[in-house]
């Protein structure tokens, strides 16, 4: 059974707990008898990203505590989607054998010939290249070619006004990676290039709509990091300033060409893919019946676990009907205490108490369902998670 494993922290917090959720779906996890395959996701860039802190309760301090009883991973460990610079690498580990926001980029073919503006900070050109897009142009590109368009840091104005530019490419698309240093710069040039049809230095006549395609990764409106309050802003803050501002200047309604990473049905479907893929190429014959997703995040990590095994469901009813067999039948959502969710109590004793929030943290495009942020499992930390994994598929 293939187990994607998301950050999370370490806590002194009680034995897993099971959710009323976990209770109702119980013949579901018992059924079949599958080997285990060790899957690791993430929401960073890949190969290479910028140096970030671990939040102040540290996975990796109990890394040593989860054992990888698995024949088809046995290089072994956990990927953390950011880099820490107070631990010792971590085994090795091909990027074959992980899943970030954006990798299911790579199915977006349409696009790749396209000339596309990304946005976000660290190696976002190598990477929007390394999914197979061809003509990519940088937020700080386009700046440099119009730079009377970034005008709300005076120091950055030009001194002098700059000659005409000419033969810079008409923008296609854009594909926003993660969120950004400078706000206000990628706010203003993406909003310029949506309201200009892909051509900023052009004189704005009527406002295209539907506008350029946009293409989104990881939606995570916060996430938590060494302050002392409780979340830091993520990528999804960006995306609200972005559609609120698009919605305010034109009065319409910003449209995503596709939302990736999760909670999206697109970034587990991948990631089932992927699974698959690995277990083919070791050899492994056994069909693949459970996913099971651990996070600290139950608008992003349990709500995607949980849609995605709703949709599962629906597809599996669907293919009996139609008289086709699938192996993989649910995904299975495992809340870890130690990240952006906290529970003041420890883990509950008693899981009658909701674990949805009042006010709705997931992106505009997502409906608000509290039954899809109520996590089959509640436990302490990422290493009760793989433990509690591996005794429901008797690896214990």
């Amino acid at each position: 059974m293939p187990i994607p494993i998301q950050q999370g922290t370490a806590d002194t917090s009680p034995s897993p707990s099971r959710s009323p959720a976990a209770r109702r779906a119980a013949p579901s996890l018992i059924a079949g008898e599958e080997e285990a395959q060790l899957q690791v996701t993430g929401t960073a860039p890949w190969p290479r990203l910028p140096p970030a802190p671990w939040s102040s309760g540290d996975p990796c301090r109990h890394r040593d505590k989860i054992e990888v009883k698995n024949p088809l991973f046995r290089k072994g460990g956990i990927l953390s989607p950011r880099g820490s610079p107070r631990h010792p690498p971590l085994p090795q580990v091909s990027p074959e054998q992980v899943i970030l926001s954006h990798s299911p980029l790579r199915l977006f073919s349409q696009f790749h010939q396209k000339c596309m503006l990304v946005a976000g900070q660290g190696p976002v050109e190598e990477n929007a290249l390394n999914l197979g897009f061809k003509h990519v142009v940088t937020i700080e590109a386009l700046r440099k070619a119009y730079p009377l368009l970034d005008m709300v840091d005076q120091s950055r104005r030009p001194k002098e006004l700059p000659p005409p530019t000419t033969g810079f490419p008409t923008i296609e698309g854009v594909i926003l990676f993660g969120e950004p240093v400078r706000w206000e710069t990628s706010l203003q040039l993406i909003i310029d290039v949506l309201l200009s049809n892909g051509n900023p230095g052009a004189e704005l006549q009527d406002i295209p709509y539907p506008h350029l395609p946009v293409l989104a990764c990881n939606m995570d409106l916060l996430w938590m990091a060494e302050a002392k309050m409780p979340s830091r802003f993520g990528h999804g803050t960006f995306l609200l300033c972005l559609e609120n501002i698009y919605k305010k200047v034109t009065g319409r309604e910003l449209k995503y060409e596709a939302l990736i990473g999760k909670p999206s049905t697109v970034t587990y479907r991948y990631a089932e893919y992927l699974i698959k893929e690995q277990a083919e190429k070791q050899g492994w014959k056994s069909p693949i019946r459970r996913l099971y997703a651990v996070g600290d995040n139950p608008m992003s990590d349990v709500y995607g676990a949980n849609l995605y095994n709703n949709y599962l469901k629906s597809a599996h009813q669907n293919q009996v009907q139609a008289g086709v067999k699938r192996s993989l039948q649910s995904c299975e959502s495992i809340l870890v205490c130690t990240g952006v969710y906290r529970h003041d109590a420890g883990v509950p004793s008693k899981t009658k108490e909701p674990t949805a929030e009042t006010v709705f943290h997931g992106h505009r495009d997502f409906c608000f369902d509290p039954s899809l942020v109520e996590a089959s499992y509640i436990v302490p930390d990422v290493n009760d998670a793989v433990q509690l994994a591996f005794k429901k598929e008797n690896w214990s």
